[in-house]
């Protein structure tokens, strides 16, 4: 059992009434909790699918759902995300969702940085206290008071510009999403690659991200509308804006690796990730380049960015076609091969 879900299991008997909890990875834990199922939610959307039908408790995608209603729960959980920004959105939405009165939980591992993890709830909930340490793994709590209801996730978009090429965009961001604030020296690399090339449509930018990439293309090449798509709530979420506020006409949808994508396309893009939370896992990009050539029209091109030591030219052979380096600096390799 993971760490977190055990000790959160270990301090149970803390919990009461009517429960919501914001970021866990296995939902087996919520069948041993002896409380009034409320809301669980997840920022990725394979979780949240596998999620479908557990019983009682409510499944929700993100942060912007009519089922995040202030004032709904007694106890709330949060699970320590990866970044202070993304741990601040967290606690407001737990503040809003708890009744005055209630009780927030913050649990984390020593690793994922729980401790400042508690100096930022403290700040947020000055009267939280650490109730456990196990597993490597701290719990604290904190009453809520009065006067916290209110959330809005709009409110935590931000906006930022990237120019690469001689093109300017405005790029949406919100907390806990890839590379916000700035433009990824890979993705830069990757845009790069294409060095004036012309596009053929259509095009899918797979983990996009805030849709950097395909913007990008669209903004170069007019009646270019690439589509994308990505796991994580606030790159679909992120990804729409950008697109809207560049005018593309491309769809962004969330899907987990390809699995809710029908269409092929004549050009595959990605900077995908090599990282879920703390810990290195190329598992998705693995399956992506697995099922990429189902998704390629005949002819059709993948092209793609990784850092230079993990070992995808092997795979991009085995199920694309032959793979060469376009271009590649220091950290990252440009990869690109057609459709065999």
């Amino acid at each position: 059992m993971i760490n977190t879900h055990d000790v959160l299991l270990r301090n149970r008997e803390s919990l009461s009434g009517r429960v919501a909890l914001i970021g866990p990875d296995d939902a087996a834990i919520l069948a041993d909790l002896p409380v009034e199922p409320g809301p669980v939610i997840t920022e990725h959307f394979g979780t949240f699918q596998r999620w479908q039908g557990l019983q009682g408790w409510t499944p929700l995608f993100g942060y912007d759902d009519d089922a995040l209603a202030g004032d709904s729960v007694d106890s709330v959980v949060i699970f320590m995300p990866k970044s202070r920004p993304e741990l601040e959105l967290r606690l407001a939405l737990a503040g809003h969702l708890a009744k005055a009165g209630g009780r927030v939980f913050l649990i984390g591992e020593k690793k994922e940085g729980i401790a400042g993890g508690a100096r930022v709830m403290q700040f947020t909930f000055p009267d939280a206290t650490k109730i456990d340490s196990a597993r490597h793994c701290q719990v604290w709590e904190a009453p809520v008071p009065a006067g916290l209801s209110g959330f809005d996730i709009d409110a935590w978009r931000s906006w930022h510009k990237v120019r690469v090429g001689g093109l300017e965009l405005s790029v949406a961001g919100l907390p806990g999403i890839f590379s916000d604030g700035r433009l990824d020296e890979g993705t830069a690399l990757l845009l790069g690659s294409f060095n004036g090339q012309a596009v053929r449509g259509p095009v899918l930018d797979f983990a996009c991200g805030a849709g950097v990439i395909g913007a990008w293309l669209a903004k170069r090449q007019d009646g270019l509308n690439p589509d994308a798509v990505d796991v994580q709530y606030q790159a679909v979420d992120c990804a729409r804006a950008t697109y809207a506020r560049a005018g593309v006409g491309g769809r962004v949808w969330a899907s987990d690796g390809l699995a809710a994508v029908e269409d092929s396309y004549r050009l595959l893009v990605s900077n995908p990730p090599f990282h879920s939370g703390v810990r290195t896992d190329t598992s998705m990009t693995e399956a992506f380049l697995r099922d990429a050539a189902r998704h390629l029209l005949p002819g059709g091109e993948l092209r793609i960015v990784a850092n230079s030591f993990l070992p995808y030219p092997e795979l991009i052979e085995r199920h694309v076609g032959p793979c060469e380096t376009l271009g590649e600096d220091k950290r990252f390799s440009v990869y690109r091969a057609f459709r065999r």
